[in-house]
C-alpha cells in the first residue's frame, strides 16, 4: 500500500471533489484518479462512489479514512524524527533572515558562533518574512530572523529581539536636505515612495502609520519594492521614503538621510525583529546559536 495513494485518498475524502483535491495535491485530476484506482485495486474494494456531479465515500471508505489518517500521521512523525537525528549528527544549522537582519545581526552572530563551534555546517538564505516562514514550518530552515509573526501560531516559538529605528530618505537637492531632523507634519506635500502592500506589508504599513495622528493623508506613490531601487528613485527626485535606519549604510548618491523627530514614537513598534523557530523541536545547535544571539543582543540592538 503506497503512502502517496493514501494521502490522495484522504484529500479526496475531505474535499469530496476531484478537481479541488487535485489542486490541493498539485496534481492533474486524471493522475489523482489513477492513484485512487490503484489504492482500490490493492485493497480489493471500492472506496469512493463517483458520478458526474458528486463524490461520496463507500462504507469501506468511511472505515479506511481514520486509519489512513493515523498511518500518514505516524509516517510523518517517523520521517521527521529521523531527519532530526540525521541533521544532528551532521551538525548543521540552516538560517533565514530578512534584509534588515542580514545586514548586521546575522554576520555578527555567525562570526561569534564560528569561534565557538567551528565544526557546524551553516547555510543562510535572505528573503521576505512571508517566504521564510513556510520554509521554517516545513523543516527547510531551523531558525529565522524576521518581522514578528502578525498572528499567533501554536506551531512556532518566537522571541522579540529589538525594534528598528526609522529615517527619511530624501534627495540632496530637496529644500529639507540639510536638516538633521524632520517632523511628520513637514511631509504633507512630499510624495512618499512605498512598495506594494502585498509584497512588503510591514514597509507599506510603516509609512501609513506615521500619519495616524495627523490631520492629513500622505501622498503615496508605488514605484518599487526593493530598498536599493527605492533609494535610487529618491536620488532621482521622484519622492522621499520612510525606511529603516540601516539603509543609510547602503551605497547611494544624491541622497540624504534625516532622523524623524516629532510624530515618530507611534511607529517605532512597527519594525520588530524576532527570532522564530518550530516549537517542541529539540535542537542543540539552534539553541547554541540563540545563546550567542542573547549574549550579543545589546551590541546588535545598538546598530539598529
Amino acid at each position: 500500500m503506497d503512502l502517496h495513494h493514501l494521502r490522495c485518498f484522504i484529500v479526496v475524502a475531505e474535499e469530496l471533489h476531484f478537481g479541488h483535491a487535485a489542486q490541493k495535491m498539485n496534481m492533474l485530476p486524471s493522475a489523482l484518479g489513477r492513484c485512487i484506482k490503484l489504492l482500490e485495486e490493492g485493497l480489493g474494494t471500492r472506496l469512493l462512489t463517483r458520478s458526474t456531479r458528486s463524490v461520496s465515500l463507500t462504507s469501506h471508505g468511511v472505515l479506511l479514512l481514520p486509519e489512513a489518517r493515523d498511518l500518514i500521521s505516524r509516517a510523518d512523525e517517523i520521517e521527521k524524527r529521523f531527519q532530526k537525528l540525521s541533521r544532528y549528527q551532521a551538525r548543521k544549522l540552516r538560517i533565514g533572515a530578512i534584509d534588515s537582519a542580514a545586514v548586521r545581526l546575522v554576520p555578527h552572530v555567525l562570526h561569534r558562533f564560528r569561534e565557538l563551534w567551528p565544526d557546524v555546517d551553516i547555510s543562510f538564505v535572505e528573503d521576505k518574512s512571508s517566504r521564510l516562514l513556510p520554509k521554517l514550518k516545513s523543516g527547510i530552515l531551523d531558525l529565522v530572523f524576521i518581522r514578528s509573526p502578525e498572528t499567533d501560531n501554536n506551531a512556532l516559538e518566537s522571541r522579540l529581539l529589538f525594534h528598528e529605528n526609522v529615517i527619511l530618505a530624501i534627495s540632496e537637492k530637496h529644500a529639507f536636505a540639510n536638516r538633521t531632523t524632520i517632523d511628520v507634519r513637514d511631509l504633507r506635500d512630499i510624495p512618499l515612495i512605498v512598495p506594494e502592500k502585498h509584497v512588503r506589508p510591514h514597509s507599506y504599513n510603516l509609512t501609513l502609520s506615521l500619519f495616524d495622528n495627523m490631520d492629513f493623508k500622505p501622498k503615496l506613490i508605488q514605484i518599487a519594492d526593493e530598498k536599493q531601487t527605492i533609494i535610487n528613485m529618491v536620488a532621482a527626485e521622484l519622492g522621499a521614503a520612510i525606511m529603516p535606519r540601516w539603509v543609510s549604510r547602503m551605497a547611494s548618491t544624491n541622497t540624504r538621510f534625516i532622523e524623524i523627530g516629532e510624530g515618530y514614537d507611534n511607529i517605532r513598534h512597527k519594525l520588530p525583529v524576532s527570532a522564530v523557530w518550530v516549537k517542541g523541536v529539540r535542537d542543540d545547535v539552534r539553541d547554541n546559536m540563540m545563546q550567542v544571539v542573547t549574549d550579543e543582543l545589546p551590541f546588535i540592538a545598538s546598530q539598529y
